[in-house]
């Protein structure tokens, strides 16, 4: 029961986030400022991060936050806590490049459960029902139930960043016999994983358990797993600074190559 609570709250909130969002995406004039990382903030950021952490508290007020937007958040110490990214993909976002995502995940022990992806540029929504699966909302309601692709390693299709792709990304990717890339922005590139649009997505760059907490449940739940980069041992959560090592999400059957 308290599952499918958890569900129904946090797919609601990811829509509410993302209609915020959009409110502000289609003014000439939101507001961008530096971090103390120099990475971009935004009001639509901090907009949706009011909204989604408003919602969690009032509906699980035992369920401790983690949201990349509250510093205070980050010393938290948990089994059990929700991890919120309330706009992945800001770059994508100020560029007006649509590949931007509204993420809220629930870990436990160390696993992402249960997690929500919503693109609402794309309008695509992507989230674990209570059963496990992954499912794929259209906009008319119909649920559409994802699983991983059966891969041909002859002919990989490989997923990487839009903003954050280097030589050694490529590299990478070049020890695989590949057919098909892509890129794309914020935590899509689990989902289309997930949906097997794509068989492979390395990440050998800085990554903070926010960003890919709910692409990683969501890709759980079509089967697809997600490993360290170093000694392909299973990528955890509740990490000192919830910094992330690399890390390479794909489909069970990709012949994965050592670092």
């Amino acid at each position: 029961m308290e599952t499918q609570k958890i569900i129904d709250v946090i797919r609601a909130l990811a829509l509410e986030a993302g209609d915020k969002i959009m409110e502000i995406y289609a003014r000439d004039d939101f507001k961008v400022r530096s971090k103390a990382d120099d990475s971009p903030v935004t009001e639509a950021d901090e907009a949706a991060d009011a909204l989604i952490s408003a919602g969690l508290h009032a509906a699980f007020p035992d369920i401790a936050r983690v949201t990349e937007e509250q510093a205070d958040s980050h010393s938290v110490s948990a089994d059990r806590f929700f991890i919120v990214d309330p706009l992945d993909g800001t770059k994508e976002f100020v560029h007006r490049r649509g590949d931007f995502t509204v993420n809220i995940a629930l870990i436990e022990n160390g696993t992402p459960v249960l997690g929500v992806v919503f693109a609402p540029a794309k309008k695509r929504l992507f989230y674990t029902d209570a059963t496990g699966q992954t499912v794929e909302e259209s906009q008319d309601g119909s649920l559409t139930p994802l699983h991983v692709s059966t891969p041909d390693n002859g002919a990989l299709i490989v997923v990487a960043s839009k903003s954050h792709r280097d030589a050694a990304t490529d590299a990478y990717i070049n020890k695989y016999k590949v057919a098909d890339s892509a890129a794309a922005g914020s935590s899509l590139k689990f989902c289309l994983v997930a949906a097997g649009e794509a068989d492979l997505y390395p990440r050998l760059g800085r990554t903070m358990e926010w960003d890919t907490a709910a692409g990683h449940a969501v890709l759980l739940g079509a089967g697809g797993q997600v490993v360290r980069f170093d000694d392909h041992t299973p990528l955890t959560y509740g990490k000192p600074n919830y910094e992330n090592p690399f890390f390479i999400a794909f489909s069970p059957g990709v012949e994965l190559k050592e670092a």
